[in-house]
């Protein structure tokens, strides 16, 4: 399992990652991130037409009842894999 700092490392290098990731890829970064510091969605689910904010929750719900932990270990996996480490 990734430690606590490795989370914190991996979330410094997302922000410097020398292309920008597709959207997809952008959108299940932001999904392990808020499972991994929150736990499951805890929030109703955005209306409207703000299709932003319903893709990013939509993207956090897929992962109801994953573990923080393994939410934080294929965080740190990702940004490894985007930063070619």
């Amino acid at each position: 399992m990734a430690t606590q700092q490795e989370f914190d490392s991996a979330v410094e290098r997302s922000k410097t990652l020398t292309e920008r990731p597709s959207n997809d890829i952008l959108l299940q970064l932001y999904a392990l991130f808020k499972q991994a510091t929150e736990g499951n969605v805890n929030t109703d689910r955005p209306g409207g037409f703000d299709f932003k904010n319903i893709a990013k929750w939509d993207a956090w719900k897929k992962l109801q009842d994953k573990s923080q932990d393994e939410a934080r270990e294929e965080y740190v996996s990702l940004v490894n894999k985007l930063a070619g480490n």
